[in-house]
């Protein structure tokens, strides 16, 4: 059962069953992302920050700077006006806090989750390891080389590393190579991300970024899965398999249905349905977290970035939202409808009709 509190949690009026309505579901899932809780009255600080991060579990990156870079903006929405050199230092500079990786696209994740990434990890080296034809198995010196550099000189940014390389004929040494034989290192989890300058990534071998205790920690591929349906559920409220799915690209969905059975059978999630998430005139199977909350309204107004986890699955954004969004910078001049680079505005006033 759910009630206008925490699952199973205290005294609450006003009980819901096991069907929710669309506005509900709403809620709940506002919720779950922080946006029924009062924004701080003092100034913004590291504590809040890891409040949020805690919360969202990723934050996404992306480069396009036209507002301002997407990862400032979620934090924005949920604490307010704060001061860009927070996140800065929270993120960007060298930290024991956070780290990038492939968790949704490039994204800022808790540095002490590195071994939950092994598995895409070790999915991305088998991939190319065992094609003759991927670029990884065709550069080895330049991926020798690359590596050879950090080891000895520790961490470095791309250009030093392009400053530094030797001058042979060919194209073994164009730039391109060398940022690629970053990008698969640290795709494969041989690199690690030590923080940026300005934009630019700094680059190292993964023992020179990531604690040995975390590095060395061995979590099996199903563990690792239902850890992050279990996470993406927390942070969603309520949700599809296709939701859960798409919070971490989790692109084994016959993982991701073990894991949503493992959750429901050690009761962390609960099937519900929700009045209008259909398909086919058909109820979408739906899942709500244990601590899932269902406020009784939601008073929030915040823009959001398109790689907001609110907005950044589309078929959720227009099923639970009627929000049919695009980011149109990718759209031809003339189909597009709000313009060049619109942002999703959420305004949630009061408690919505049931």
């Amino acid at each position: 059962m759910v009630q206008d509190g925490r699952v199973g949690a205290g005294r609450y009026a006003d009980e819901v069953s096991e069907t929710l309505s669309a506005a509900q579901a709403r809620r709940v899932a506002l919720a779950a992302q922080g946006f029924t809780r009062r924004r701080p009255t003092v100034e913004v600080s590291a504590r809040h920050v890891h409040g949020a991060m805690e919360r969202l579990g990723v934050l996404q990156i992306d480069s396009v700077n036209v507002f301002a870079r997407s990862h400032y903006l979620p934090l924005f929405s949920r604490l307010g006006a704060y001061d860009p050199a927070l996140l800065d230092r929270v993120f960007l500079s060298r930290t024991t806090h956070y780290v990038e990786y492939l968790a949704h696209e490039a994204t800022f994740v808790p540095i002490e989750d590195w071994s939950l990434w092994r598995f895409r990890m070790d999915d991305f080296r088998r991939r190319w390891e065992s094609d003759p034809e991927s670029w990884l198995s065709q550069n080895t010196r330049t991926v020798a080389w690359v590596k050879d550099e950090l080891r000895a000189r520790g961490t470095l940014r791309p250009a030093q590393l392009r400053a530094d390389a030797p001058r042979e004929r060919g194209t073994w040494w164009d730039w391109d190579e060398v940022k690629l034989a970053l990008e698969y290192l640290w795709r494969i989890g041989d690199v690690a991300i030590s923080g940026r300058r300005g934009f630019e990534r700094h680059y190292a071998l993964e023992e020179q970024v990531i604690p040995t205790e975390v590095r060395e920690r061995i979590v099996p591929r199903d563990d690792a899965v239902r850890e992050l349906v279990r996470r993406a559920a927390r942070s969603s409220g309520v949700a599809t398999e296709a939701d859960l799915a798409d919070y971490y690209r989790i692109r084994d969905r016959q993982a991701v249905r073990r894991a949503i059975n493992d959750l429901v059978d050690s009761e962390e999630l609960q099937p519900v349905q929700v009045r209008g998430w259909e398909r086919g005139g058909r109820p979408v199977p739906t899942w709500l977290h244990r601590d899932a909350v269902l406020p009784r309204r939601v008073d929030a107004a915040a823009i959001l970035t398109p790689f907001d986890p609110v907005v950044w699955f589309r078929e959720r954004a227009l099923r639970a939202f009627d929000l049919d969004y695009r980011i149109e910078i990718y759209v031809p001049a003339h189909k597009r409808r709000y313009g060049y680079y619109s942002l999703p505005v959420l305004v949630a006033i009061g408690s919505s009709p049931e």
